[in-house]
């Protein structure tokens, strides 16, 4: 079973720093409200830990 994250954008980027910005857009982040399901690893865990302040996260366990 394979732990996936559910990840929404709930802040604007503008006035971001363009680090924020590339790792928003780096995972598929682009537009406010824009939910991605992505899994859950390390270097995801890592991304959402610098923009932890732009998006809302929710655990949940995929059963596929």
């Amino acid at each position: 079973m394979s732990q996936k994250l559910k990840i929404t954008l709930v802040k604007s980027m503008i006035g971001r720093p363009e680090k924020h910005r590339k790792v928003l857009r780096g995972m598929g982040l682009t537009k406010m409200n824009k939910t991605v399901e992505l899994e859950d690893t390390p270097s995801i865990r890592g991304m959402v830990t610098k923009v932890v302040h732009l998006v809302k996260v929710e655990e949940n366990a995929n059963e596929a």
